[in-house]
């Protein structure tokens, strides 16, 4: 077990249930940059958060845009789910097509942590070369080996493992 940013540690020792969006503009997609939970430096990651008890999956997706990125969005299409284990950390996710509706870009924030201890970063739109010039760690599993876009709306079940 690693010891994790402290910031992280609500997280700690459960299974978390995220939902998570794509949002592709202009061949670029919107990702979300969070302090990493297990190393110094920073996390790439597509939008989303926590499904709360008795909220629908697209609620809290439509939700955890607006509080991240200030964007409304409409839930498109279930694309997969990935597992993300690595002790004390677990997290089911689940990933869907989104498509903008209205709204500007800005980096919001995560009501679960104080204004002055925030892991939410930056929010911004990312090419497939500019994800390559991050180092691995740096990334989320489910963007590596990028080559186009479109890559990302193949259904895959590969995650599982």
């Amino acid at each position: 077990m690693e010891n994790i940013h402290p910031l992280a540690e609500s997280y700690s020792f459960k299974t978390r249930v995220r939902v998570c969006g794509l949002l592709i503009h202009n061949n670029t997609l919107l990702l979300a940059r969070h302090k990493a939970a297990f190393v110094d430096g920073s996390f790439w990651i597509p939008p989303g958060g926590g499904l709360e008890y008795g909220e629908k999956v697209k609620d809290c997706l439509r939700r955890e845009f607006k509080e991240e990125t200030g964007l409304i969005v409409e839930v498109a299409r279930f694309l997969y789910l990935h597992e993300f284990l690595k002790p004390p950390l677990h997290a089911i996710e689940l990933f869907f097509e989104v498509k903008l509706v209205s709204g500007e870009l800005l980096m919001g924030s995560d009501p679960e942590h104080s204004l002055e201890a925030q892991l939410l970063e930056e929010v911004r739109f990312l090419s497939v070369r500019d994800m390559f010039a991050l180092q691995r760690e740096e990334l989320h599993p489910v963007l590596h080996g990028l080559v186009n876009m479109d890559d990302l709306f193949i259904p895959r079940f590969d995650f599982l493992s």
